[in-house]
């Protein structure tokens, strides 16, 4: 049997810059390769939270528009022998959002779409990032997909 593992968020973050939309990548530290924000759920926290905490702890970016993307991760993890299923979060910042990076990232850069496919590794991250674009940046946003971050409890 293979267990499904649900203690991961991933987020997207988008800026304007100079003009343009972009999405930022980080270059991990562990592996040295191209990856957006993720991070583990901690014990009483909801998922939103969690990535509200992980945007600050990486990138120093105080969320305020965070939009669940609608969007779930999934791939067999094989040393843990775990199926990841990890909820996708959107987040808009200001334009010419500055990134103060943490110690688990050695680079970054606000990329455009093919900029991102090119720099990540995973097919997973590809998909994401399609549909993060596709429905946050080619269209209009959906208002139900806005996240109440006033409430704790669902």
């Amino acid at each position: 049997m293979i267990p499904f593992s649900t203690s991961y968020v991933a987020g997207v973050a988008l800026s304007e810059v100079d003009g343009e939309m972009k999405m930022l990548l980080m270059k991990r530290v562990k592996g040295g390769y191209w990856c957006h924000c993720a991070g583990g759920v901690e014990e009483g926290e909801l998922g939103w939270q969690a990535m509200v905490r992980e945007f600050k702890e990486e990138t120093d970016i105080d969320v305020t528009e965070l939009y669940n993307a609608q969007y779930l991760e999934k791939f067999y993890e094989a040393n843990a022998n775990v199926i990841e299923l990890i909820p996708v979060f959107a987040v808009l910042c200001q334009p010419n959002q500055p990134v103060t990076l943490n110690d688990e990232h050695t680079d970054y850069k606000w990329c455009t779409l093919e900029e991102a496919i090119d720099l990540s590794p995973f097919p997973n991250q590809h998909e994401a990032f399609r549909h993060v674009w596709a429905y946050f940046v080619d269209k209009p946003i959906n208002p139900l997909f806005k996240v109440n971050m006033s409430k704790s409890v669902l």
